[in-house]
């Protein structure tokens, strides 16, 4: 296997650009069994959801008022509002919405969250360009194969580095999807992955603001304008991807060239996505599911005298705030999804409003959680000991949390996570037809059938 993990160049990696220029380009229609289809709806049917509840958030309200000043063209729809404008700001929009509650899907292998980028691309676009739904989900599951195999060949070091890979990667995926919707040849697809490469987008130090949901949208509109450029003939490195002065070996330390060209177009990384069923970073799940655990065992703020807490480090890394200020702050707390679990029994984007995080309940009970570095634990487990004012002492481990790979949602729990984002913002009538719309997108002849359920009533 080709890993390399020091800061030499590979002088001799695959034609990486063009291998996948070929796949994006070529790939048959539905080339993939059911499975992988339905996850593909289940992807798109979440993402949408994410992106209808977040409509009217502030992050959506100041970015909808600066793209307003350049007077777009209303071309294509913004999610949960009344407003359109042109397709490359209405991707950015949907985008920064769809994550703005960090409550979208994620590919556990890497942490990418794939939907933000490629959806909100290809929406814009296939509904100015009259795409089909069968269009719509053959580009989706290429393009969030692309980012992902991108993703894969560079994670952790990439990630550790400091990048955001949701949107690092975002932008190569996005233009992928974007070129096999305008069915570009597979030389302007390799054009399009080239200029996209160029713009790599998102640092980790903006987690806990607006500018984290940005990074997918703004991948979103930079993938979407990469594929535009190139079918009309703007031109790019053949190279752009693998060069020793490329995208991938300028932005990480590893580049495992075989993590790309492994088994493409035979396994397709959508199957390894997953839907989170509480609206935080996603190291923070097995932390809440365990003290819901405590909770259903008898645990309240009130008698609980301290709550251990043993994690793999990413998680004290990424979300370890003490003392958040805000919502957003909030979502990358482990004190704060502890407190949740045990005070709500759940985290939905209401237990992250700022005067929730800002109570003197959560503060207290924050206080009471200790939580410590144990390697010996997976990221995607953790280990808590609940002990209360009468010397009780409850010890949950939590191996698999629910919305993992091995502990699923259903497509019943998508549904009713759909509905509680959407009812608030487009009513229950257009909630019930939108669903209905998703789930059937396979089969719609015009994206019109679903984007008119998808306002304000």
């Amino acid at each position: 296997m080709a890993i390399n993990t020091q800061v030499t160049a590979d002088h001799n990696a695959p034609p990486i650009t063009q291998i996948l220029a070929k796949f994006v380009s070529s790939h048959p229609s539905k080339g993939w069994d059911d499975a992988v289809d339905h996850e593909a709806h289940r992807t798109f049917m979440n993402w949408l959801g994410c992106a209808v509840g977040a409509a009217t958030h502030e992050s959506v309200h100041a970015t909808l008022g600066a793209v307003n000043e350049f007077k777009p063209a209303p071309q294509a729809s913004i999610l949960g509002r009344a407003e359109k404008v042109d397709m490359a700001n209405a991707a950015l929009i949907n985008g920064i919405s769809s994550h703005t509650f960090d409550f979208d899907d994620t590919h556990l292998k890497t942490i990418i969250h794939p939907a933000g980028p490629i959806a909100s691309a290809i929406l814009a676009l296939g509904e100015h360009i009259g795409a089909s739904g069968r269009d719509m989900i053959d580009a989706l599951v290429i393009g969030i194969d692309v980012s992902c195999r991108i993703g894969n060949a560079m994670y952790p070091n990439h990630y550790d580095r400091g990048w955001h890979i949701t949107g690092s990667t975002g932008t190569v995926g996005a233009a992928a999807a974007c070129a096999r919707l305008l069915q570009l040849s597979e030389a302007q697809t390799g054009m399009a992955l080239g200029i996209a490469a160029s713009q790599p987008i998102g640092f980790r130090d903006q987690f806990g603001t607006m500018t984290k949901p940005f990074h997918p949208g703004g991948a979103a509109k930079a993938g979407l304008t990469s594929a535009l450029m190139a079918k009309h003939g703007f031109t790019a490195s053949t190279k752009a991807l693998e060069a020793p002065r490329g995208m991938i070996q300028s932005i990480s330390t590893k580049y495992d060239w075989d993590e790309i060209t492994n088994q493409l177009g035979e396994r397709f990384e959508i199957s390894l996505n997953t839907y989170k069923p509480f609206a935080c970073g996603i190291v923070i799940h097995p932390s809440i599911d365990a003290c819901v655990q405590l909770r259903n065992r008898g645990v309240t703020a009130d008698n609980l005298e301290r709550l251990e807490l043993k994690a793999h480090s990413l998680v004290l890394e990424l979300t370890g705030k003490k003392t958040p200020k805000d919502g957003l702050e909030g979502k990358f707390s482990v004190y704060h999804g502890a407190a949740c679990g045990i005070v709500y029994g759940q985290a939905t984007e209401d237990q992250y409003h700022d005067d929730v995080v800002q109570s003197a309940q959560m503060v207290a009970l924050r206080a009471k959680v200790i939580a410590t570095v144990d390697n010996t634990i997976d990221e995607a487990s953790v280990d808590v000991t609940a002990y209360l004012k009468d010397g009780q002492k409850i010890h949950i481990f939590v191996e698999n949390a629910i919305g993992s790979l091995k502990n699923p949602m259903t497509d019943a729990h998508l549904n009713q996570k759909f509905s509680n984002l959407s009812v608030p913002i487009i009513g229950k009538v257009n909630t019930d037809a939108l669903i209905a719309k998703c789930w059937d997108l396979k089969n719609l002849t015009s994206l019109q059938d679903l984007l008119k359920f998808s306002k304000p009533i």
